[in-house]
């Protein structure tokens, strides 16, 4: 299975194409018994901090698992089109740090649509150990 380890300033463009293209992803966390938690979100990649954000409920059973777990928490999340499809994995951390939470919610604007106000709010952040991908997302140009 092809895959990369990020070097941020080495991003191959296709594969940069495709995470800053409008798609939904899936994120998996863990829960406290060790069994998968997947659900759809919205990731969106910040290559000044090099990172991923997720934006969500503070309530939400995928904050509480990465709560649970503690920093570093293990995580994947991936998308697909047609035949081309990427996972990132990497360590999740919760945040509730306003100027985190306006920078992720930037980050997902950026590729979705600015979120709606929510005073719920948090922001998980993903540092990315690396990405999976079909082949032609790997390619160099």
């Amino acid at each position: 299975m092809p895959s990369w380890v990020p070097r941020w300033d080495d991003v191959p463009p296709a594969l940069l194409e495709f995470w800053t293209e409008r798609h939904l992803c899936m994120l998996t966390t863990l829960r406290p018994d060790g069994r998968p938690h997947l659900v759809p979100v919205g990731v969106a990649l910040d290559l000044e901090q090099q990172c991923a954000w997720v934006i969500t409920r503070g309530g939400s059973r995928k904050a509480a698992n990465l709560r649970d777990a503690g920093p570093g928490a293990l995580v994947s999340a991936g998308a697909v089109d047609g035949g081309r499809w990427s996972t990132l994995e990497g360590r999740a951390r919760v945040t509730e740090d306003p100027a985190e939470i306006e920078r992720a919610c930037d980050r997902y604007a950026s590729r979705y649509r600015t979120p709606q106000p929510n005073p719920e709010r948090v922001a998980i952040r993903i540092e990315i150990d690396r990405f999976l991908a079909s082949a032609g997302l790997l390619a160099r140009a």
